[in-house]
């Protein structure tokens, strides 16, 4: 039986070897490893042999069911490597298909003219995780414990860290402001740099809010920074994106990490100024907050707020790309929707 055993295996070897589709691949299968193979009938036969002949026989047989498995499977990821993923001859004749290309969303696009017109006024580009901490995200910056931002209906926290508090309380950034420590306390001052990304807030969504929407901030500090040069550089930097003078004007506003702070607003480009859904029919929409950096943020930073100041701003990315392209509502941007999107290519 032995020998009858090696005649099946080097036979069956040779049967996989020549087979060249996978239909013929199933039928050999069926012949050598199924109910009605010689293997089978083989191990049917050994009734009439003793104990020991009865393990080494059917040790063997397992043997060659092994080799035989393998080898198939070895054959099959060859076949199946080889095939075309067309069915039937190819008719090189045939005119192709037209490759759509794609083309960067109009946020990313105005991310980057964004990083082109810092860049070109000596600012560098910063980015962090969007998972922050207490710490950041309000401790630094100068947020009273009882501060409305930091309750569930404004800001998504981490499951499981809930009931910490600090640095082990997790939630996803509710704005970038957090990034601003972060940087400093890594390069020190004086620094002029921007951090663009994404921020999430728990709220109600219109044609103006997102519960997952870009912000880009930008922050100069500095010994001697002045009101008026974080003016410029405000009307500086959305003449650059605009490619025009925009109307640009400046309310006072409360930020806790701001002393003084501001609302900057510009000039709907929507209505050019008449009113709409957009801007709330007053003629201007808010684009930025910003102001004087809190001194409390400074000394979190680890600077003397005696010897160093500065000027934020906080761009409204999706704003900014609405007032470009006169788009009405903001959710459309993130709608992922071609028919939309593909105007814009």
């Amino acid at each position: 039986m032995e020998n009858k055993l090696e005649k099946i295996k080097e036979k069956g070897l040779q049967k996989i070897e020549k087979v060249s589709i996978l239909s013929e691949l199933d039928e050999v299968r069926k012949e050598l490893l199924g109910k009605k193979s010689e293997i089978s009938d083989v191990l049917k036969s050994m009734s009439n042999l003793s104990i020991d002949d009865k393990k080494k026989i059917g040790m063997l047989a397992t043997d060659i069911k092994n080799i035989f498995s393998n080898k198939m499977t070895e054959k099959e990821e060859q076949l199946i490597s080889s095939m075309s993923v067309l069915e039937g001859p190819i008719d090189f004749t045939v005119p192709g298909k037209k490759v759509n290309g794609g083309a960067l969303h109009p946020i990313t696009q105005m991310k980057y003219d964004l990083d082109d017109a810092f860049l070109s006024l000596g600012f560098e580009v910063y980015s962090e995780d969007d998972i922050s901490s207490e710490k950041y995200a309000f401790d630094n910056l100068n947020f009273a414990k009882n501060h409305p931002a930091r309750q569930s209906m404004d800001t998504y926290w981490l499951e499981g860290t809930e009931d910490k508090e600090g640095s082990e309380r997790l939630c996803l950034r509710p704005h970038l402001t957090g990034g601003s420590v972060r940087y400093l306390l890594e390069h020190g001052a004086p620094a002029r740099f921007v951090y663009p990304g994404r921020v999430y807030r728990n709220e109600t969504t219109d044609a103006r809010h997102e519960r997952a929407f870009f912000q880009y901030e930008a922050l100069i500090v500095d010994k001697d920074i002045s009101f008026s040069s974080g003016m410029v550089m405000i009307q500086t930097i959305l003449e650059k994106v605009f490619g025009r003078k925009i109307n640009v004007r400046m309310r006072e506003g409360f930020f806790p990490f701001t002393e003084p702070g501001y609302e900057i607003d510009m000039e709907c480009l929507v209505c050019g100024g008449k009113g709409c859904k957009v801007c709330n029919h007053n003629g201007w929409i808010e684009v930025m907050p910003g102001g004087v950096i809190h001194p409390n943020v400074l000394k979190a930073a680890g600077l003397d707020s005696n010897e160093w100041t500065g000027f934020y701003i906080n761009i409204g990315l999706d704003r900014l790309v609405m007032m470009r392209y006169g788009v009405d509502d903001v959710r459309l941007f993130h709608s992922s929707d071609l028919r939309f999107i593909m105007q814009f290519k």
